[in-house]
């Protein structure tokens, strides 16, 4: 990520009143509250006013002690806001166009420098110097470092997409996580293929694997979603697929979004297909695999973590688009005030919770 040089100007914002961050301190903790009066913008740096976050699976998993991360934490990545100070004049959107403080937007989970071998070669979310929002420890100069805040500090390097007034913040929020993750399977299954009659076969019906659902579907493809949850499964039929409790296969695209059946996802390829993994992001059991058998039926098995900047617009394009055709408005359940996060994560972490729970810091 590019540093400042020594003499390089940050332009200083004030806030009255002072912005307010809830920090993670660790496992069995109750979040405290931080007050973060002003914060120094370095070069194309923006500051976000948050209209609403969303409650990912990875940081239930993180206040769970599932996955490690550096405390202090201000946690969430999936957040809808207003610019309200730029840095530096010059600031653009995924899109080249230039971006205005007003501008409602969503921003990549990731910070990539642009310059190094991977960020050059289009994986600009494996950037060498990679920062996240979210899941950074929080310091001098970068207090707002994640969506449960009042303000979200974005860097330079962050991909940033502006998004229409109409539409409701709980569908833009999860787009810089659930959204744009979906869309990157779905085009890494396709291979920049046709999906038009194409056999596809989801595993898991959470956020992820509905809205690939409904991207695959949208596109033409006949559409399978695997769920044990009769809920999910309801749901699932909303999204376009026809859902079931066990794999019927053989698919020409299987995306696997639930990281409990990388196996299955394997064994319902159809020969000359593409697996695509995507939920595997905790530790799990290792997965047997044969491959005599994948090199016989001529499998491609590809993993997803991520995405670039470019599939976050695009994923932003269909929530604006085709993609109101889809029941997206009811994913976030029950919205809690930024003072209540603890409860708002303890609601994302029960057994029956909605597909995201809701944190408005207004």
């Amino acid at each position: 990520m590019r540093v400042l040089a020594p003499h390089e100007e940050r332009h200083d914002v004030n806030l009255r009143p002072a912005a307010t961050a809830k920090v993670w301190l660790g496992v069995g903790q109750e979040h405290e509250t931080v007050a973060v009066p002003g914060v120094a913008l370095g070069h194309a740096d923006v500051l976000i006013a948050i209209e609403l976050s969303t409650v990912c699976g990875s940081d239930v998993h993180t206040v769970a002690g599932h996955r490690s991360a550096p405390t202090p934490l201000v946690l969430g990545h999936e957040s809808v806001g207003r610019i309200i100070a730029i840095g530096d004049d010059g600031v653009k959107a995924v899109d080249g166009t230039e971006l205005r403080i007003g501008d409602r937007v969503v921003w990549s989970v990731t910070v990539s420098c642009g310059d190094c071998d991977r960020c050059t070669a289009g994986v600009t979310q494996k950037c060498r110097t990679v920062q996240k929002y979210g899941h950074e420890r929080i310091g001098p100069r970068w207090e707002l470092t994640g969506g449960f805040a009042t303000h979200a500090h974005l860097r330079a390097g962050t991909s940033i997409v502006r998004v229409p007034e109409a539409l409701p913040a709980t569908v833009l929020a999860p787009a810089s996580c659930a959204t744009a993750t979906a869309w990157a399977a779905v085009s890494r299954g396709a291979g920049g293929h046709v999906l038009e009659g194409k056999r596809v076969l989801v595993y898991g019906a959470g956020l992820v694997g509905l809205t690939a659902v409904a991207i695959a579907a949208d596109a033409g493809a006949e559409v399978t979603v695997v769920d044990p949850s009769p809920v999910r499964r309801a749901f699932a039929q909303r999204f376009g697929g026809t859902a079931v409790t066990a794999s019927t296969g053989p698919a020409d695209i299987v995306i696997e979004a639930s990281g409990h059946a990388v196996a299955d996802a394997i064994k319902a390829a159809d020969v000359g297909g593409t697996v695509v993994l995507v939920g595997s992001v905790f530790q799990g059991e290792p997965v047997p695999f044969d491959a005599e058998d994948a090199v016989r039926r001529l499998l491609t098995i590809t993993g997803v973590h991520n995405y670039t900047g470019h599939e976050l617009a695009a994923a932003a394009a269909f929530l604006t688009g085709t993609g109101r055709a889809y029941p997206f408005t009811e994913a976030v359940g029950a919205v809690y005030p930024l003072a209540e996060v603890d409860a708002a994560i303890t609601a994302a972490s029960a057994p029956d919770a909605p597909l995201r729970v809701g944190i408005n810091p207004r």
